[in-house]
């Protein structure tokens, strides 16, 4: 069976709220605006998710309950893992490990830098940096092929479909 990772980095956060903790961080005004435009697209693409699952930080775990709702995806589907937030490379790839082998398409919904680091590492060389530096802006996704498990996932495994910003929709 085919497979698909979609990463998606949360939608723009708002850094001027009232939230003195970094977990409790909301959505921005962009961030409302960008998450319902790249669920949209995603929908428009045929690439509604087997498998979702979410940081449950709440800049996440707004952006991946907005995307969904654009995909009609149930909220009370999307799987929220604590490892997620603030993950490094190692974790990620457990947090795939763990997606039901009958997921075909699998969105990941998180943070950098963590998620430029996997990004990286499936893809390997071949990826090239945009011109301002940045692989994975806010409310980014990367579209992967990937292997055929998910429990087994090496370095340079996967190939890069497309890198989609929510400009370009």
């Amino acid at each position: 069976m085919p497979r698909e990772l979609l990463i998606l980095r949360h939608a723009k956060s708002d850094w001027s709220s009232d939230a003195t903790v970094d977990f409790q961080r909301p959505l921005a005004k962009r961030g409302k605006h960008d998450a319902p435009k790249v669920g949209a697209w995603l929908y428009r693409e045929g690439l509604v998710p087997d498998y979702v699952i979410s940081s449950p930080a709440k800049r996440a775990q707004q952006t991946a309950e907005i995307v969904c709702k654009r995909l009609d995806y149930k909220k009370k589907k999307i799987t929220f893992d604590a490892t997620i937030y603030a993950a490094e490379l190692p974790a990620l790839l457990a947090v795939l490990a763990r997606c039901p082998s009958t997921a075909g398409t699998v969105l990941l919904v998180g943070h950098n830098p963590g998620l430029e680091e996997l990004l990286t590492y499936l893809i390997g060389d071949d990826l090239d940096l945009p011109a301002d530096g940045k692989l994975l802006p806010t409310a980014t996704v990367a579209r992967l092929e990937m292997p055929a498990t998910w429990c087994d996932l090496r370095a340079a495994s996967a190939q890069l479909v497309s890198i989609t910003r929510p400009r370009q929709l």
